[in-house]
């Protein structure tokens, strides 16, 4: 008898557990909502022209004028998929890298390094309190990836 109930016990943990960690995330990596922003499903990524302008300007410790910051916050705003708007925040940071012809711990601009334009990147949902999904649970705040060496 005893047999039966540990069984059922184990079957019934197996069923707990399993829907836990479908709901709290261990899936695979293409998976899940964030999978919905790959280009290669045909996500269109967007430029964040006003956030390009708003993170170069504020790297270099200039003022951003409101039209700008305004702008950008819109740009960010009108991503539907909430899921989406740290990656194209990335994908517009290393566009800027790129153009810019940035390596590792170079200066993206004078007087703006690498990292202080990533971690100023990353912290444009929390300037805008446009709301992005996180590890945390938290609906705002600073994208994922600035916790990353080669973001």
């Amino acid at each position: 008898m005893w047999m039966k109930t540990v069984f059922w016990g184990l079957l019934l943990f197996m069923l707990v557990a399993t829907t836990m960690a479908v709901e709290y995330g261990a899936r695979s990596h293409n998976s899940g909502p964030w999978s919905w922003c790959d280009p290669a499903t045909g996500y269109k990524v967007s430029a964040l022209t006003g956030c390009r302008a708003m993170v170069k300007l504020q790297c270099v410790g200039s003022q951003v004028p409101e039209a700008v910051l305004r702008d950008c916050c819109q740009q960010l705003a009108d991503i539907n998929n909430e899921w989406c708007r740290c990656g194209d925040l990335s994908s517009m940071l290393r566009s800027v890298y790129q153009e810019l012809g940035v390596r590792e711990g170079k200066e993206v601009l004078p007087g703006c390094r690498k990292e202080v334009m990533k971690l100023t990147a990353a912290s444009v949902p929390e300037v805008c309190k446009v709301p992005i999904p996180n590890p945390s649970g938290d609906r705002a705040g600073v994208c994922y990836w600035a916790a990353y060496p080669d973001t």
